[in-house]
């Protein structure tokens, strides 16, 4: 077992409370909509940007990688929404093509890169711990940005604005944490916020989603596991409390209708 090393864990903390401040409302949005595997989509096209970046030699952290997945990801975001008003009854399964297609283009990237297999895990699994407070600046204005965008003109944002937002927030997200952390905290606080009554759900999804990074930086310190994977096996953790704690019975204890008490 190894040391708590708090100068590493909290700087991971920051990037963990960064992502879920955008992650937790859009992720509802996105359970509302029925779109669940759009955050994968657009994770995997972000990727492929930053690939397909990295294979021209740009530096991982110059501009040029930033452009290139932004660019991807707004593309992927623009396709989806043109794919959403011309075919609706297989958006979903539109959104499964084109996690493929992506995945599969960057597995042909790397096919010849040495340091591929490497390169393919930090963007699955990311680099959280490696952040610093300084790098986490641009991506804190970028949420607020998208955060005020969102609260205050969210009804006027329509199908294309919520995609683009979406596709600015999973770009950095993933070079944060990424993708299976991403997909984990768009979704996780979402599914377990969805029985608690309307006005308490942004504050459940929080809560689950600070819980579960707390947790599981802690224990990937102490037992020197991976923490990308930590973190998503705390969340689920956390995912399991909150829905033991409210289920659908301890909302409407007394709800029992004519067809149950006649069943």
């Amino acid at each position: 077992m190894g040391q708590i090393e708090w100068g590493i864990l909290f700087p991971a903390f920051l990037a963990g409370i960064l992502v879920l401040s955008t992650h937790v409302p859009l992720g509802q949005q996105v359970l509302a909509r029925g779109i669940v595997f759009i955050d994968l989509a657009i994770a995997q096209v972000a990727g492929l940007g930053v690939t397909a970046a990295d294979a021209f030699g740009f530096e991982p952290a110059g501009w040029r990688v930033q452009a290139a997945a932004g660019g991807a990801a707004l593309l992927g975001a623009l396709l989806l929404t043109w794919t959403e008003k011309k075919w609706p009854d297989v958006q979903e399964a539109l959104i499964g093509v084109l996690f493929v297609l992506s995945a599969s283009v960057e597995l042909l990237i790397l096919a010849n890169n040495p340091q591929g297999g490497e390169h393919l895990k930090d963007l699955l699994v990311g680099q959280i711990l490696w952040v610093t407070p300084a790098s986490l600046w641009p991506t804190a204005l970028l949420y607020a940005a998208v955060l005020a965008a969102w609260f205050g003109f969210r009804d006027k944002l329509g199908q294309t604005g919520f995609y683009v937002l979406f596709a600015l927030v999973v770009t950095q997200s993933v070079q944060l944490v990424g993708i299976y952390l991403v997909f984990t905290s768009l979704i996780i606080p979402a599914l377990a916020s969805r029985h608690y009554p309307k006005q308490q759900r942004l504050a459940v999804g929080y809560a689950v989603g600070g819980v579960g990074y707390v947790s599981g930086l802690i224990a990937s310190s102490v037992f020197d596991l991976p923490t990308g994977a930590v973190i998503v096996v705390t969340l689920a953790i956390a995912f399991v409390l909150a829905t033991l704690v409210r289920s659908p019975l301890h909302e409407h204890p007394h709800a029992r209708t004519t067809a149950d008490i006649s069943g």
